[in-house]
């Protein structure tokens, strides 16, 4: 696993622990203890309860971002934000609808209001796949995103309704708004100048 991967994957965490960490690389937790241990050695990574990056750990995390966007195509890259941009509208609305009805929060006593709004996801995860694919057309690592939400729709699907929204797992909103945060990077944008645009979640 690179370096890059894990210190990203623990500041888009922000706290996580290595369990979790492991699981959102999809690894078991012996392949990235290594990787971590010599991540806190060299001051990049503080090790509690939780993992969080030093600011050391940001810095050189900014850096390896600035490397790896040198190899990206910036025309593609944008392209591909844009068609994301797209989706990623329906996919707010969906969760507006999913967590306010009426004006008050959905108390999910009406199936068929529910079934319709999971029906849409469907229709937006149709939609986001083929993007992510072309994201990692540039960016390989993000190839991953695509298991990822399809990982947290299966279990939507199958009943397990806490994995649309639910923080602190990796649920579709929650991978969502990572691989969000991952292409914003990629085209060169801080998440305030995507707010500023009205792309933030």
């Amino acid at each position: 696993m690179t370096e890059l991967a894990v210190l990203q994957s623990i500041r888009l965490k922000g706290r996580v622990s290595p369990a979790d960490l492991a699981a959102t690389l999809s690894l078991d937790p012996a392949d990235i203890t290594d990787t971590v241990q010599r991540l806190t050695a060299s001051g990049l990574v503080i090790q509690g309860p939780t993992l969080r990056l030093s600011p050391d750990g940001r810095d050189r995390l900014t850096a390896l971002l600035a490397d790896e966007r040198k190899g990206v195509d910036s025309a593609s890259m944008g392209a591909v934000y844009d068609e994301f941009r797209s989706v990623n509208g329906e996919f707010k609305s969906l969760v507006t609808d999913w967590q306010v009805r009426g004006g008050a929060p959905n108390t999910h006593d009406d199936a068929d209001y529910d079934a319709a709004i999971l029906a849409r996801l469907d229709e937006v995860h149709r939609r986001v796949v083929p993007v992510i694919a072309a994201a990692a057309t540039q960016l390989p690592r993000l190839a991953a995103y695509s298991a990822k939400l399809s990982a947290a729709l299966d279990k939507i699907n199958a009943g397990d309704t806490a994995w649309l929204t639910r923080p602190l797992i990796d649920s579709y909103h929650t991978v969502w708004f990572e691989l969000h945060e991952e292409l914003i990077l990629a085209v060169g944008m801080t998440r305030e100048e995507a707010a500023r645009s009205g792309d933030a979640q």
